[in-house]
């Protein structure tokens, strides 16, 4: 094999791209609602200065609609990492084009750069909403070959889709409610479960997704038909983790405009 084709082989396996849209745009607009609830003072005015009074969200699936712009290619990578199950994430060769630790490692830095201008922080706050909607996605912290369960064909009660596309949209549709119906029926918390959530950090969480995506594997078959059952038994989890991307992203961003 030519060194060209391994190099290229290698760059396929390691940074493949996603087709979906993470969380669909139901997903997304939860997270930010969500995330609303839980901002502190200085951070809801610091916000609504950079976005120029629209909501989280508003401008939470800003972050797929650039992907029609040629001149954003670069962020696409940004959305999901990829890494087998049983490896460490800062084991794994990393792709050079970022992947979403990178994505959020850069939004916070920005943030809270005082000499950022104000363009690229409500640009980089825009990117942040969407990114912590993604890593609470399950198939977003996924396997390469399989393009994030994208080339992981299932059935959805009659018709043919993928995995991914199962737990972008299919279930959240299927449920029926509204993004604002979603974040405000979320799980009531104690001080206790609200604390935990809230506790670790960005890899923290990216390992919890993590853990999940290797369950849904090991209880979803190529092929299989998925429908009544599959909702029963992940309905709850795909709520929760609506819920803790919520709640995170108000944790990054209390911290930033603290």
């Amino acid at each position: 094999m030519k060194i060209s084709t391994l190099v290229i082989t290698f760059f396929l396996v390691v940074n493949i791209g996603f087709a979906s849209e993470d969380w669909g745009k139901t997903g997304h607009r939860a997270v930010g609602e969500i995330a609303e609830g839980y901002l502190n003072r200085k951070a809801k005015k610091e916000i609504s200065k950079l976005l120029n009074g629209h909501s989280l969200a508003f401008v939470s699936n800003y972050a797929d609609a650039i992907k029609s712009d040629r001149k954003y290619d670069a962020y696409k990578p940004w959305h999901y990492v990829s890494f087998p199950f049983g490896a460490k994430y800062h084991e794994h060769p990393k792709s050079e084009a970022g992947d979403i630790i990178v994505a959020i490692e850069k939004c916070i830095n920005v943030l809270k750069d005082e000499n950022s201008s104000n363009a690229d922080k409500t640009f980089y706050l825009k990117m942040l909403v969407h990114f912590m909607g993604d890593l609470h996605q399950p198939l977003h912290i996924g396997l390469a070959e399989d393009k994030g369960g994208n080339d992981f064909h299932v059935r959805w009660f009659k018709d043919g889709t993928n995995l991914h596309t199962v737990w972008d949209s299919k279930m959240i549709d299927f449920y029926g409610m509204s993004y604002t119906e979603l974040a405000a029926n979320t799980d009531k918390l104690s001080k206790i479960e609200y604390e935990k959530i809230k506790s670790g950090n960005v890899i923290d969480w990216m390992y919890e997704s993590r853990a999940l995506c290797e369950e849904i594997y090991e209880n979803t078959e190529v092929g299989q038909k998925l429908g009544y059952r599959y909702m029963y038994e992940y309905t709850h989890e795909m709520r929760s983790q609506l819920q803790k991307g919520g709640i995170r992203l108000a944790k990054l961003l209390n911290e930033i405009f603290s």
